[in-house]
């Protein structure tokens, strides 16, 4: 239940944008910034310490914690190079989850962002948006799975198809890969 309402609360296109729209929404594929949230209750030089850790992880990305066993328990996990931190909190929580050896649940103690992000409506993991440097505005596609930040690209006839098995075969995990941009 938890997995499927915020996989769907992500965005989906009802239509793919075209290269050049999505060009203008997507953030340079370098240094990432961490958002520390209030509800893990880390102390301060925790998380000063998750905050530098996390910075050196693509974006978007979550790191869930098990809040009786600390930051430095096996449960601790991080989730990274989702398309939004959405997705990426989904699968960090799962992940904690079944590593806890504790009662309570764990909570999501930050989120990675690219630096300067702000909400645009659509976003694209680190790797994708790099990938994205050599989408051709003339004939390409671009498929990407919510649930675990696979994507595939192509160009040509085809294109459309190609990415979509493109994005599959990234992750067999990847089942609801989608086309988000094409030309």
């Amino acid at each position: 239940f938890v997995l499927a309402s915020a996989v769907l609360a992500t965005p989906v296109l009802a239509e793919p944008m075209t290269g050049k729209a999505a060009k203008k929404l997507l953030f340079a594929p370098v240094k990432a910034e961490v958002e520390i949230l209030p509800e893990a209750g880390l102390p301060q030089d925790m998380a000063d310490a998750l905050a530098m850790v996390g910075e050196g992880q693509p974006y978007y990305g979550a790191v869930a914690i098990a809040p009786e066993e600390g930051l430095m328990s096996e449960a601790t996990v991080a989730a990274a190079n989702f398309h939004d931190t959405a997705a990426a909190g989904v699968a960090a929580l799962a992940e904690c989850n079944a590593k806890k050896t504790t009662a309570k649940d764990c909570v999501l103690a930050a989120y990675i962002r690219p630096k300067g992000w702000e909400e645009a409506g659509f976003s694209l993991s680190s790797d994708a948006t790099a990938a994205f440097k050599d989408y051709d505005m003339k004939t390409g596609a671009l498929a990407v799975s919510v649930s675990t930040g696979a994507f595939g690209m192509a160009a040509g006839e085809g294109a459309a198809q190609a990415a979509l098995g493109n994005c599959a075969a990234k992750n067999e995990k990847a089942t609801d890969c989608a086309l988000v941009i094409a030309n």
